[in-house]
């Protein structure tokens, strides 16, 4: 299958970006790089990471570009190893690209076909599969190596048979569980993994890894963009979502009204709730809820040293909308009250905190 046919059908790809497997180019995360350079110059690379951290900062990215490091045997046995550089010309590079690499395996939702859609988990006959190859020794002597990416799509049934292989690992062996939530990861798994908790990126990096993109990200107007990075928290993916002016404008026009409680707006909230409340209004509902979230999170963080006796009336209406969201999207429920019974408890919230 041609790279361009790989890159059409993966599940989680942005569209109109690389796949992290095709990608070269690396921003930030240099501790990350870091720990991996030491870990191979120095011969005691641990077996299995957990590589952790917002979606869309660059997890994926890493995992290939050590994996594409490891599997490189002048690379692998380089004493002044410096960085995970790897010439995207040279066969490796090619095979990673490829999931080729004899070497090299990936567990990933299976992408769709002309006859089943994507699948929605990591089915633990993929995992068997995929870690037959960590069965006999590598035939250059040098690692195997297994992504998984993510995390959150392992069931219960294929997280544990990847356990039974990471318990007992063979010999120059390499696992790298990519996970955008690793608290929830497998208790049993997570205390067999070296841990590395990737940070949101940068303004200025998030910036050179869009112009990186090529078209149509790299002639994206730059106050365009500069509205986007605000609302991206530092995650490349989430940046790219938002570009777009319609978008910034109405994360604009509900974090302004938020910013004025207690005292509310009545007529642009019930304008709001209306919108809101339309068969087609589904993208702007989440990013409604987004918008809410990220301005509760930013307002705990604002107030962290109130104590959390202080800060309980937040905490508690942050929980409610979570819930009641669920609720309405579970039983199909008009979303109108409930957007306007969210801005009257997030303005007591406020009165209550301040």
């Amino acid at each position: 299958m041609s790279r361009d046919a790989q890159d059409a059908i993966e599940p989680d790809q942005f569209d109109g970006a690389p796949h992290p497997r095709n990608q070269f180019a690396f921003f930030g995360h240099q501790e990350g790089e870091g720990a991996f350079v030491e870990g191979l110059r120095s011969g005691r690379l641990h077996h299995a990471w957990l590589i952790g951290g917002p979606q869309g900062i660059g997890k994926a990215t890493l995992a290939y570009r050590l994996a594409r490091a490891v599997l490189d045997p002048q690379k692998a046995n380089d004493a002044a190893l410096s960085n995970l550089d790897v010439p995207p010309e040279g066969n490796v590079a090619r095979q990673v690209s490829a999931l080729s690499h004899p070497n090299f395996s990936v567990l990933r939702r299976a992408p769709p076909t002309d006859k089943k859609a994507a699948s929605t988990t990591i089915p633990v006959d993929a995992v068997r599969k995929a870690l037959n190859m960590f069965g006999s020794t590598a035939a250059d002597g040098g690692y195997r190596v297994c992504i998984v990416d993510s995390a959150e799509d392992l069931t219960i049934s294929s997280a544990n048979a990847l356990l039974k292989v990471i318990e007992e690992p063979p010999p120059r062996s390499l696992f790298l569980i990519v996970s955008h939530a690793p608290q929830r990861v497998l208790p049993t798994i997570r205390s067999r993994c070296r841990r590395l908790l990737l940070r949101p990126l940068e303004s200025d990096q998030i910036k050179a890894a869009i112009r990186s993109l090529g078209e149509p990200w790299a002639g994206v107007p730059n106050e365009l963009l500069d509205q986007a990075l605000p609302y991206g928290e530092g995650s490349v993916r989430r940046t790219l979502e938002l570009l777009d002016a319609d978008k910034v404008a109405f994360i604009e026009q509900v974090t302004r009204l938020l910013e004025g409680l207690p005292r509310a707006d009545t007529k642009q909230i019930y304008s709001l709730a209306e919108a809101l409340s339309k068969r087609d209004a589904d993208d702007s509902y989440e990013l409604a809820l987004e918008t809410i979230e990220r301005w509760v999170s930013a307002k705990l963080r604002e107030r962290a040293g109130s104590g959390a006796a202080r800060l309980a009336p937040l905490v508690e209406v942050c929980e409610k909308i979570a819930r009641t969201a669920r609720e309405i999207d579970v039983f199909n429920l008009d979303r109108r009250p409930f957007i306007l019974t969210l801005f009257d408890d997030l303005a007591d919230a406020v009165r209550r905190t301040a």
